[in-house]
């Protein structure tokens, strides 16, 4: 294809896996649906047919259909492009705030939206690296691990809402984050040593920033309250909170104060078993000069 001189190779629906809409998730697939309804009435109020609107943006005519119907989540800079090709002032590439809120799975949004809310938060993760400190390539050969296999579109969709919850380290004012790691985790060379060292790179990273607190949980721990798995909590402004474990109350998230304080005694009791952060820091920085 032609354009202006240059050949342009125009996006397919194979170069944008994990843009697929949930069918589950209701809100996300209104929201798509009129933001795809809202592309094509603009088009056709210019009188531009589908094949030649694809051309002018990049992508194939088969995609413009079905991000026109409703079956694919448009990227950002599509609907920027489709702005200044159409001559929408701005209209459409407003909807891509609507878009970014339904780009990730329902359960997903929900936790980022309360993690987006709390002034502190408490993780602490017994069999692999908390999500909210895992690298890009960590997160997709972790669930490249899975089994049965996730397609393809599922792991990049997953990897890429898993890396947009980490922007919580953005946030200004800083909420106050404690984590604590089991070491296990840490030795294992998940996607090979290159994504491994960039794994304990990230940790020393986010573990010597101020608002940070990163602890390790050596394997010489005969026991502790977190052997059941993850324990997650969350305080907000109000002073209400939220908590999760793996190993109470059938893993629901819960906000009822007594068992609220039942986990923040778990969680305390886990971080006065764990080294110093100090000491994890140097721990970690001991694995990485052994990779």
């Amino acid at each position: 294809m032609s354009v202006d001189g240059e050949v342009r190779q125009l996006r397919t629906e194979a170069d944008e896996p994990g843009w697929e809409v949930d069918p589950d998730d209701e809100w996300g697939v209104a929201v798509v649906a009129t933001v795809g309804r809202q592309l094509k009435l603009r088009r056709e109020a210019v009188g531009m047919r589908a094949g030649e609107f694809g051309t002018a943006v990049g992508y194939g005519e088969d995609l413009v259909y079905k991000i026109e119907s409703g079956k694919r989540i448009p990227r950002p800079e599509y609907l920027d492009r489709a702005d200044e090709v159409l001559g929408a002032g701005g209209l459409l590439a407003a909807m891509k705030e609507d878009v970014a809120r339904v780009r990730y799975p329902k359960k997903v949004r929900d936790l980022a939206q309360m993690e987006g809310r709390a002034v502190e938060i408490g993780v602490y993760v017994c069999h692999s690296i908390s999500g909210l400190l895992q690298t890009p390539e960590h997160a997709r050969a972790a669930f490249e691990s899975r089994q049965p296999p996730y397609s393809q579109a599922e792991v990049e969709r997953m990897v890429a809402a898993r890396v947009a919850r980490q922007s919580i380290f953005d946030r200004d004012p800083a909420p106050a984050l404690a984590f604590v790691l089991e070491e296990a985790p840490l030795r294992r060379p998940l996607g090979g040593t290159m994504v491994w060292r960039r794994q304990l790179e990230r940790l020393l990273e986010v573990g010597r920033l101020r608002n940070v607190s990163l602890q390790v949980m050596p394997t010489r721990r005969e026991t502790h309250p977190g052997l059941d798995g993850k324990i997650e909590l969350l305080k907000f402004e109000d002073g209400t909170a939220v908590g999760r474990s793996d190993g109470a109350f059938n893993g629901r998230p819960i906000s009822d104060p007594r068992q609220l304080r039942i986990l923040e005694l778990r969680y305390g009791t886990i971080r006065a078993q764990a080294l110093p952060p100090g000491e994890s820091l140097a721990f970690i920085e001991q694995l990485l000069g052994e990779t």
